[in-house]
């Protein structure tokens, strides 16, 4: 039998679930048993990779809304109902809804375990297209998230990923690390890139303006409504809506906002008449959104409606190594847009960009790439190169190598031990770069600290044998 996901069986009746595990198990079915739909939801995800058998009476949470439940968890995901004799009509409505299939009670375990292995074969087909799209997708993130360090590889994962799921997202980040991005990467992967992916900075709108620019408002609503107006919420219904810098919204308002996410129903300005929307949020925020709900500043309730995955953008200067390679991107567009021959980067500009601390992150470095593509001064690069010489591989990964360790020796004071930890090489390793860089660490201590002797070993002519 090939490989399957666990099989997720809901019965509030201990014999039915004794003798489907039984079953199941002789059948080389792995059983997750249960005895009420409340505690079998806490098993479901998007990534589950099995299916759902539940029994429809039951106490407490019925079938019929375990599966409804779980079809807003994951709407591919195969449910199997069963129904009591001669409850044709519940069945019916189980299927209208989403069921794969049902078995009336009393039934074979022949008849059983068919539909349950149809049902496994179709979600073990979901499952692996779902990883061939997400392996396509980490790739053609690549030409979006650029670079090459261990955190863009982490981002790019965590979007592909959430791409294929429908759940509300918060992305924190610093000003200008790119968090529109990162939401509208996870719109354009995502099941809902033919709708609309709608993007409001909270912090541009004013209170006053709030109830109309978010739900709309029908003409006539106040003086200025000459027309109506659709409102971003309802604008973004089969899409995306990304709420930039919601912490910055008045609470006043972060109260109507929770209301049409919850509901999924808005009213524009100035009339009665309900209108459904279906919408994904994303919400950005420079500051942690679960400290400002417990100070006071932010609302809990929308907090926790929003947060059911939160995903951190580091900062620039914390993936270092991938700054030559953003500059030289964003050097090569802003020349072509400009229709300007592409200037080459210096070991001095390389060496410079290295040492930077970027507080603007990559809209900082940005700018400083257009700069440097238009031949213009600036905190960087205060004389634009003038050679036009292109420098080979070798001499630009000599030009890294040496701007970051000498970073990283300004950091620490010239403690080697320090610089060991940061990089992550041997002592062997960094000695011989810096004696082939031509690095004196003399120019960089502050200190004799504990670990001069160590260090002058690990700098000095002989190396211990390891």
């Amino acid at each position: 039998m090939p490989e399957f996901g666990p099989i997720l069986f809901v019965d509030d009746e201990a014999s039915m679930r004794h003798a489907v595990t039984q079953w199941l198990g002789l059948a080389g079915f792995e059983t997750i048993v249960h005895d009420k739909a409340t505690s079998a939801l806490n098993i479901l995800s998007a990534d589950f990779g099995g299916i759902l058998v539940t029994d429809l009476k039951m106490e407490s949470m019925d079938g019929m809304e375990l599966l409804g439940r779980s079809q807003q968890i994951d709407p591919e995901l195969p449910v199997v109902v069963i129904t009591g004799h001669g409850d044709v009509e519940t069945a019916v409505e189980a299927m209208r809804l989403g069921a794969y299939d049902f078995i009336e009670k009393p039934f074979a375990p022949e008849r059983f375990l068919e539909v349950v292995r149809r049902a496994s074969e179709k979600r073990q087909l979901v499952v692996e297209n779902r990883r061939l799209r997400r392996a396509v997708s980490e790739q053609t993130l690549s030409a979006r998230i650029i670079g090459t360090s261990t955190a863009a590889e982490r981002l790019r994962a965590s979007v592909a990923e959430l791409a294929g799921t429908d759940v509300s997202v918060i992305v924190y980040g610093e000003t200008g690390v790119g968090k529109d991005l990162v939401a509208r990467c996870i719109h354009d992967f995502s099941r809902r890139n033919k709708a609309n992916y709608v993007a409001v900075n909270c912090a541009a709108v004013p209170e006053t303006m709030f109830e109309s620019e978010f739900f709309g408002h029908e003409a006539g609503a106040f003086t200025s409504a000459s027309r109506a107006r659709v409102g971003k919420i309802e604008h973004a219904s089969g899409g995306t809506l990304f709420l930039d810098e919601i912490d910055s919204m008045p609470l006043a308002t972060q109260a109507k906002l929770l209301r049409a996410l919850q509901e999924r129903v808005i009213e524009r300005l100035g009339s009665n008449r309900s209108i459904p929307v279906d919408l994904r949020p994303i919400a950005a925020s420079k500051v942690d959104l679960r400290a400002a709900s417990s100070a006071g500043s932010f609302r809990s309730d929308l907090y926790y409606r929003l947060s059911v995955v939160e995903l951190t953008i580091p900062p620039l200067r914390e993936r270092i190594e991938d700054v030559p390679l953003l500059f030289e991107y964003f050097a090569a567009s802003a020349a072509a847009a400009h229709s300007r021959e592409l200037r080459p980067v210096t070991p001095a500009v390389l060496s410079a960009l290295i040492a930077h601390p970027w507080p603007g992150n990559v809209r900082e470095l940005r700018n400083a790439a257009e700069r440097h593509a238009l031949g213009l001064p600036g905190p960087l690069m205060p004389h634009p190169p003038e050679a036009r010489e292109r420098l080979s591989l070798a001499q630009q990964v000599e030009a890294f190598e040496r701007a970051l360790i000498e970073r990283c020796l300004a950091e620490t004071g010239g403690k080697i031990g320090a610089v060991l930890e940061q990089l992550n090489i041997p002592r062997r390793t960094l000695s011989e770069k810096m004696a082939r860089l031509g690095i004196d660490r003399q120019r960089f201590r502050t200190s004799d600290g504990p670990n001069a002797a160590d260090d002058s070993v690990a700098i000095g002519g002989k190396l211990p044998s390891r």
